[in-house]
């Protein structure tokens, strides 16, 4: 099979510039067949990362554009690779990547040029879902945990746990093949507190995931409360236009209306809901029965009233936040985590940042949060295996310890790369698209 893939990687349809890019060892050899440089240079003797001017050939027709070269090991997947940069018309860019293909090339799948890098060790596992979330971000926060993820901080500090389980294990290793020196009970307690040291890292590291799985996916804020008291007036206000039908007559919202802002770089999405009451039609208690289910699963609920009680709320609710409208219209009659006017604007910033309090928190530019599920579930199964670890000490011998010292450095690698099966890294690949 050829080991040289080829696919458009800028997004289709029509732009200024879009690029063909061909990843292997006789990526320069299709590129001589195919570009005609303006200059004197001939492709073969193209100096690596430069930029090239000329024209290339798209079966039937030719394009004036540009040729990079880029060589084994210096580029991203780290085997030779060559770029075309052609004008961004769908059939011009779709005509030179035929010509690849009618000359030894293979169209890649998805994520194949970003997996070549992981596979020729260019970047881990860990950096390539980093990459495919700045890629997808919707936000500036989520963008941000992308860009950290990315640049290999999550990798540097599972390293460092791996290190320090390297040191344990080396430890246990000393007192199997040397038990004559009698050592193994000072030993055996001086483990327990590394080992214990470690477990409180994974905890902080694995609690960061509860706020960067919202700064990735975003917030769910619900809004809440008994027919009329201005919960579609205030979805307005904070998204800062007329989203939802506002009215006087109870029960206008009939179903769920969305909204989203951002809020400190992270987004967040709005729902209103319908009134909840118990006298109501049936068509109204459809979307009531709605509300109630939205309700259950958001991240905040904005329990609103305007004076004339509130709400009875489903169980297992998220973070509740009790706030009372048309305070410029009533008299506030008790006490509430946020007083606002939907009307006025009035402590509508205020409630925003408790939102945003309640929901992640403060965000950091320089922390590494957890935000891949797959990251997490690996840093709960190394934790437990070191819990045992733990559980087991001075109960079974040193040897069987060392099991599940060794099933923690694994769960670790997993997150990397380092141990991860087929199945891990295609489903992080299949994520990608096609020329990435």
């Amino acid at each position: 099979m050829n080991d040289v893939i080829s696919a458009i990687s800028t997004a289709a349809g029509t732009g200024g510039v879009a690029i063909i890019r061909l990843s292997g060892s006789n990526s320069l050899d299709i590129a001589k067949k195919m570009f005609s440089p303006s200059g004197n240079i001939q492709v073969k003797d193209f100096v690596p990362n430069v930029m090239y001017t000329g024209r290339i050939d798209g079966a039937g027709f030719t394009d004036f554009g540009m040729c990079v070269y880029f060589k084994s090991p210096k580029s991203f997947t780290g085997e030779d690779v060559v770029e075309f940069h052609c004008h961004g018309g769908v059939q011009i860019t779709r005509g030179i990547l035929s010509k690849t293909l009618s000359l030894g090339a293979r169209a890649a799948e998805k994520g194949e040029f970003t997996k070549r890098a992981f596979i020729n060790g260019k970047l881990s596992l860990s950096s390539a879902e980093g990459m495919i979330d700045m890629i997808n971000a919707e936000s500036l926060a989520s963008l941000r945990a992308g860009s950290m993820l990315y640049s290999e901080k999550l990798t540097e500090e599972i390293k460092r746990l791996q290190m320090s389980l390297t040191d344990v294990l080396a430890e246990i290793a000393a007192d199997i093949d040397y038990p004559e020196e009698d050592t193994e009970g000072i030993n055996t307690q001086k483990i327990s507190a590394e080992i214990s040291v470690l477990s409180n890292k994974l905890d902080n590291l694995a609690s960061t995931y509860s706020s960067g799985k919202k700064i990735k996916d975003g917030v769910t804020v619900a809004i809440c409360g008994k027919p009329n008291t201005g919960k579609s007036s205030l979805l307005n206000a904070l998204l800062g236009y007329d989203k939802a039908i506002v009215s006087s007559e109870a029960g206008t919202t009939r179903d769920a209306v969305e909204g989203s802002i951002l809020i400190d770089g992270v987004k967040y999405n709005f729902i209103d809901t319908a009134g909840i009451r118990e006298q109501a039609g049936s068509v109204e208690s459809i979307g009531i029965e709605r509300a109630k289910k939205i309700i259950t699963s958001a991240d905040i609920i904005l329990s609103v009233t305007d004076g004339n009680g509130q709400a009875e709320l489903p169980e297992a609710c998220g973070g509740v936040i009790s706030v009372f409208n048309k305070c410029d219209l009533n008299k506030v009659n008790g006490v509430y985590d946020a007083v606002v006017s939907a009307r006025t604007g009035e402590g509508l910033e205020a409630l925003k940042k408790l939102i945003a309090k309640k929901s992640v928190g403060e965000t950091s530019l320089d922390k590494a949060y957890i935000i891949e599920q797959r990251h997490y579930g690996a840093l709960v199964r190394a934790n437990e295996a070191l819990h045992s670890a733990i559980q087991n000490m001075g109960i079974y011998t040193t040897d069987v310890l060392a099991i599940d010292l060794k099933e923690a450095w694994d769960c670790l690698g997993e997150i990397t790369g380092e141990t991860a099966n087929e199945q891990i890294i295609s489903t992080v690949f299949e994520k990608f698209c096609v020329g990435k």
